[in-house]
């Protein structure tokens, strides 16, 4: 059989690695991904054939995948955080759709058999240091115009205001790209109170973790950069302290069982 897993390997300290993932990378002779992926996996990922390809080759990422999976060498396409997430995933199926459609030449790629692995994103980890800021309806944006027009991202910011989502923004800054996170907190504001809490949490589960608690109104994007996840309360989320430790939580309505 012609294999390839595609692999999401979870935020990245090698504890959140699910055993589903280990495995697949543990059955995989070939494993393709950004150099810094394969780094965090340590020692999981020790006597195979690395395939590291730099940040903006993520189509050649794929597509050699799929090509060392259908000469026969079992294969894994690994990204950190959930691969199905803003990662690789979705570009494999888009190539195969592709195929299908015959605008690509590459009939060897229907003959792979493909499986994804979910891994814990990076939302869930930033959730978890805080206590249960998903804990009502949520959705995930990502402030990235380089796939997305700006437009089509500031509908979606007025959307998810309007239904009152808790909102987790990826990508939230980059080098060339500082001011669209203001601009959405604006436009949250317009929805819901300035002390709304806000999670910042930079470079999560590993080494140099970095995870502070604000408010809508004090975030600011000079205090985030591009390895750090942004994610905002809705009108309901509560910050509590008890002694040393703070929490976020967002109610799903159990107050009123509680009440009764």
């Amino acid at each position: 059989m012609k294999q390839l897993f595609v692999v999401g390997a979870g935020p990245g300290d090698e504890n959140w690695i699910t055993p589903a993932a280990s495995q697949a990378i543990q059955a995989s002779s070939d494993l393709v991904a950004y150099g810094l992926y394969l780094e965090l996996l340590a020692q999981q990922v020790n006597g195979k054939v690395h395939h590291e390809l730099p940040l903006g080759a993520e189509t050649e990422r794929a597509e050699l995948a799929l090509n060392l999976a259908a000469s026969g060498r079992t294969t894994a396409l690994i990204s950190s955080g959930d691969i199905g997430i803003y990662a690789m995933a979705t570009l494999v199926f888009e190539l195969l759709d592709q195929q299908l459609q015959g605008r690509r030449d590459q009939p060897q790629w229907l003959d792979v058999e493909i499986e994804v692995i979910p891994g814990i994103s990076a939302m869930q980890a930033g959730a978890s240091r805080v206590g249960a800021m998903l804990g009502h309806d949520f959705c995930t944006i990502s402030l990235s115009d380089l796939l997305t027009p700006w437009e089509t991202i500031v509908k979606r910011i007025e959307c998810a205001a309007a239904g009152d989502f808790v909102v987790s923004f990826y990508n939230p800054v980059s080098k060339k790209r500082n001011w669209q996170l203001n601009h959405a907190r604006d436009l949250l504001l317009q929805q819901r109170p300035a002390t709304t809490p806000v999670l910042i949490g930079r470079q999560l589960t590993r080494s140099d973790e970095q995870v502070r608690i604000t408010t809508l109104a004090e975030l600011d994007a000079a205090d985030v950069d591009m390895f750090t996840l942004v994610s905002v309360g809705n009108s309901e989320s509560r910050h509590i302290i008890n002694g040393t430790r703070e929490w976020v939580y967002t109610p799903r309505g159990y107050s009123r069982k509680l009440t009764t």
